[in-house]
């Protein structure tokens, strides 16, 4: 409470200081409080939650907390009002010493986000400790013969506070022979000497009683007293002298044990033994500075003992007595000031407070990481201590107060490229040679889910045998995700889509975790050739990230249709008897659903339709036509009633069959044609006959000329892919990009272009080609990937023309010959898959 009486000019002033303190505090970037020490339970200290500008409802969400350096638990913050208050007792001696500045370092952290705040307590002193002298009693020797003004001096009180209240006043008891003499030094400390105002007497005054009494400067005052037994002395009187009271010495703390410190040197007026000298330490010397110094009793010289440090003791005052060897025995007094140098003798320290890890991967530039104290005992240069960190990483320290960093964000992380990162703080210090220590901390970066699960290839091609058992696994695909943990959990599932009017899912199924592919029935060829959908592979992250692949599944077909006669013939038919050989007569026709080897059809006559007798059938059916002729001309002999049993019969293994039965009815009527279809007569017929030979001529020589042109494209081709360098040719293996599940082969494609390939399982080979392309990327290629591109475009313009020719060929050529002439030109080249493909082709537009 300040009580202000003063006129109203005064206290204008006083308001306007109190105004530009208070703004000055405000601006500060620290938050100041005071307290005086021994202060209560539950003191008021300051409304630190609004100082701060913290809100008291975030104080708990934001887990609000304190800690302080060396302070214990001696305030506290009430997290409902935000007020700082005294939470146990504060000795200011016992926190500080004898320092004139005692403060509290409060370091108030919040998260969400993360926040340091510095709040400096300043502990005030008050007056609760009392001078104290070193002893109640102190026998204090004169010799009778001393003469007047003769000095004695005396250890003065000490006092545990500060300031005013640590400066000592003494007052002596009345007394005829002695009076006090205070001096006051260059340090501001006090030398207090007894001395002799009349004459002693010891007959007279054998000893003498004083007190001494100290008072310091508080409010209120407080005192220590010291009684003083002066005994009066006979005989011996001259006592010791030094050459100065008070002698300085500086000492390095890092000094060797048993150095000289300094050598005293006293005299004595008397003679003899009265005049031999002893030196030693004062009865009141502090025992710590017996175990770090020692006097040599004859020659007064004060060496090192035991280990100096500047941080434990920064200086010592050493009281030593000289006396005689009278009797009785006189001394001398001298004080030896000790102060040591600092030298760079510690090492910094590093703590680290708090740590916020592992941090995200997706952290935002200038997140505070982790909050670090740095230390060092030494003062001066020797004790500032400065921080770096590992170079060459995403990380920062920033200094936020005195000896206090933080590790924050300085870049972009990426877990998938580091995982972790090893860092070292070095802590170094400004002296020479400088000293360091180390810290390291280990940051462990937190996965987001920023990767999308990667398949090996966009597209798959597969192939499965139709009529296949419910339920089969055709296929795996797989996917892979660069993050960790739940964000690199892989669940697959197909991309919904309707095939024809049925779903996709009652086709295939893919298992969520495998990512295996299952048929979950029978495939059929000749309802569904290729089923083509998406699977999608999605991560488990938040928010989930996915990609999709293509599947391509053919379906192989297999001998399960046998033929089917197509249309049905007439239950009979007639035939005139004048028909001659190799006239048609009748046509069986027949389909089958299947493809390929499996489709092609061939006819046979059964034995059941022989002659009786032995004798040579009349009729014979084309192998590969259906068509029912002649062999003979009919004759009488030759029953009216033909009953012809045909078999059609396809080219899978195991063959499927199927019969039709033809009735021919022989008749007499009707006269004989001038001449056969077959026997036609005159110049016209033959010109045309001619013409047609030599059409065939022309279409022959055309085709063996693109078959020589097919043979050269397909060895130069050859030989430019199997000189390519190693894993680029055709002759090199190399990863394959399309699978080929089932037995029937396999087709693969290179990375760098796209190849075809037909692979067949055991067995004869059969005409039947399955090609596919699939959608790959293509790259430009070197000048040797050009070169089998052009081979390729040629191999192909060459296979189209050699069709076009054979079919153009076919057209003009009757059955037998049409057959013949596709398996001889052919022949040579079936090996090659392409012409497989063609001779199927042909038979197919046949």
């Amino acid at each position: 409470i300040v009580y202000l009486k003063s006129r109203d000019g005064e206290v204008r002033r006083l308001l306007l200081s109190l105004l530009l303190l208070a703004a000055w505090e405000a601006g500060s970037s620290q938050v100041r409080y005071s307290v005086p020490e021994e202060a209560k339970h539950g003191t008021f200290v300051g409304r630190i939650a609004q100082d701060l500008g913290l809100e008291l409802a975030e104080l708990v969400p934001r887990l609000f907390r304190m800690a302080s350096k060396g302070g214990g638990d001696l305030l506290e913050v009430n997290l409902q009002n935000g007020i700082l208050f005294v939470n146990s007792r504060i000795d200011r001696e016992e926190l500080c010493g004898r320092s004139l500045e005692c403060s509290i370092h409060l370091e108030v952290i919040v998260e969400r986000p993360l926040q340091v705040f510095h709040v400096e307590v300043e502990v005030k002193d008050i007056n609760d400790n009392p001078p104290i002298f070193p002893r109640a009693v102190k026998t204090i020797r004169f010799h009778e013969s001393r003469l007047l003004d003769s000095r004695f001096p005396l250890e003065g009180a000490s006092d545990a506070d500060i300031g005013v209240n640590a400066l000592l006043s003494y007052k002596l008891s009345s007394s005829e022979f002695f009076f006090l003499d205070i001096q006051t030094n260059d340090e501001l400390s006090q030398s207090l000497s007894l001395v002799l105002r009349k004459s002693l007497d010891r007959e007279e005054t054998a000893e003498i009683n004083l007190l001494l009494v100290a008072t310091d400067g508080g409010k209120p005052e407080l005192t220590g007293t010291v009684q003083l037994l002066i005994k009066v002395l006979d005989v011996n009187d001259n006592e010791p002298t030094f050459d100065q009271s008070v002698y300085k010495v500086q000492l390095l703390e890092n000094i060797a044990n048993g150095t000289l410190v300094i050598k005293l040197n006293s005299s004595d007026a008397d003679e003899g033994s009265n005049s031999e000298i002893a030196y030693s330490f004062s009865g009141d010397v502090s025992p710590n500075i017996k175990t770090k110094f020692k006097i040599d009793p004859g020659s007064g010289e004060i060496r090192t003992q035991g280990q100096l440090d500047y941080e434990e003791m920064k200086s010592y005052e050493i009281q030593v007595i000289a006396y005689d060897h009278g009797n009785p025995s006189m001394s001398g007094h001298c004080k030896i000031s000790v102060k040591l140098v600092d030298i760079n003798d510690n090492t910094p320290e590093v703590s680290i407070t708090s740590l916020s890890l592992p941090i995200r991967e997706d952290a935002e530039l200038g997140t505070v990481i982790a909050l670090m104290k740095v230390s060092d005992l030494d003062s001066g240069v020797n004790g500032e201590v400065t921080c770096t960190l590992t170079h060459h990483v995403p990380f920062k320290l920033v200094s936020t107060f005195k000896n206090y960093y933080s590790l924050v964000l300085d870049g972009t992380l990426d877990r998938e490229s580091v995982a972790s990162y090893e860092l070292v703080v070095t802590a170094r210090d400004g002296g020479s040679p400088s000293l360091w220590a180390t810290a390291r901390v280990s940051v462990e970066v937190g996965d987001v889910n920023d990767n999308a699960p990667v398949f090996a290839q966009p597209e798959y091609t597969v192939f499965v045998k139709e009529n296949n058992a419910p339920g089969c696994h055709i296929f795996t695909v797989s996917a892979r995700d660069a993050d960790a943990q739940e964000n690199a959990r892989v669940a697959y599932s197909l991309v919904e889509r309707r095939v024809g009017e049925r779903a996709l899912s009652s086709y295939v199924s893919v298992h969520a975790e495998s990512g295996q592919v299952f048929a979950l029935q029978p495939l059929d060829r000749e309802e569904l050739e290729l089923l083509q959908f998406r699977v999608s592979a999605r991560d488990a992250g938040a928010p989930p990230l996915g990609s999709n692949v293509t599947l391509q599944v053919f379906v192989l077909d297999e001998n399960d249709n046998a033929p089917a006669l197509l249309p049905p013939p007439p239950p009979s038919q007639r035939v005139a008897r004048w028909v001659g050989a190799g006239q048609v007569v009748a046509k069986v026709r027949a389909v089958d659903a299947d493809s390929g080897y499996n489709a092609w059809l061939s006819y046979e006559l059964q034995e059941a339709a022989a002659a009786p007798g032995g004798a040579r059938s009349a009729f014979r059916v084309g192998l590969y036509t259906g068509e029912i002729s002649t062999t003979r001309a009919l004759d009488e002999a030759d029953a009216a009633r033909q009953r012809l049993l045909v078999l059609v019969k396809d080219h899978g293994e195991p063959a499927l069959t199927a019969t039709a039965t033809v009735l021919l009815w022989l008749e007499d009527g009707g006269a004989a044609p001038k001449a056969s279809s077959r026997l036609v007569v005159g110049p016209a017929a033959a010109a045309a006959e001619a013409a047609l030979v030599d059409v065939h001529v022309y279409l022959v020589v055309a085709i063996c000329a693109v078959s020589s042109l097919l043979v050269l494209t397909l060895l130069v081709y050859t030989a430019l892919r199997c000189s390519a360098p190693r894993g680029e040719g055709a002759c090199v293996p190399g990863p394959a990009r399309l699978v080929c599940s089932s037995a029937v082969g396999s087709w693969s494609s290179s990375p760098r272009r796209r190849r075809q390939r037909v692979c067949s399982g055991e067995g004869p080979p059969k005409a039947d080609l399955m090609a596919f392309s699939p959608s790959l990327p293509q790259g430009p290629g070197s000048a040797e990937e050009r070169q089998l591109s052009e081979a390729e475009q040629l191999g192909k313009v060459s296979l189209k023309f050699f069709s076009i020719l054979n079919i153009c060929y076919l057209l003009c050529l009757n059955d037998s010959v049409k057959i013949i002439l596709i398996h001889s030109s052919a022949f040579i080249l079936y090996r090659y898959p392409i012409v497989q493909c063609m001779v199927s082709e042909i038979n197919f537009l046949y």
